[in-house]
């Protein structure tokens, strides 16, 4: 997580929330890593998330991701998550729960769905103490600026 965290970081230095994501494989080798890029690539699909799904999909030359692990700073939002059934993820572990997006623990539970085609493991709270004080810090410093 400690890695997910420095990307994350990253996100702010174009505008972007600042979120970050890794995903590795069975044997702890990492696949990919990416932050936020939805302000710098005027992209709406552009989540940590979605960019590192693909980066590693791309990497392995298929797109089940079934013995990944995905590392991410904030909850999944629905899209996110869908992408993750998607790609047949094998677990995810996040830090920060999203009350106002989530789609794996706080608005819905699509990683648990029974109506879903593939459901994944999911934990949250890894490192969730300092996720939430980098978007907290991110979004003080917008306010302070008299951005939304």
């Amino acid at each position: 997580m400690q890695a997910t965290l420095a990307e994350a970081a990253l996100a702010p230095l174009h505008g972007d929330v600042p979120v970050g994501a890794l995903i590795v494989d069975a044997q702890q080798l990492e696949l990919a890593r990416a932050h936020n890029r939805r302000e710098v690539d005027a992209d709406p699909t552009a989540h940590a998330e979605l960019l590192a799904l693909r980066a590693a999909a791309a990497r392995r030359g298929h797109w089940r991701l079934d013995d990944c692990t995905l590392y991410v700073t904030l909850e999944p939002c629905a899209m996110c998550a869908g992408a993750m059934v998607n790609a047949r993820l094998g677990r995810l572990v996040f830090g920060a729960l999203d009350p106002k997006a989530g789609a794996i623990v706080s608005l819905y539970q699509l990683a648990r769905d029974p109506r879903l085609n593939h459901r994944f493991e999911s934990s949250s709270g890894c490192c969730a103490a300092e996720s939430v004080e980098l978007l907290q810090s991110f979004f003080r410093a917008l306010r302070a600026r008299g951005e939304k």
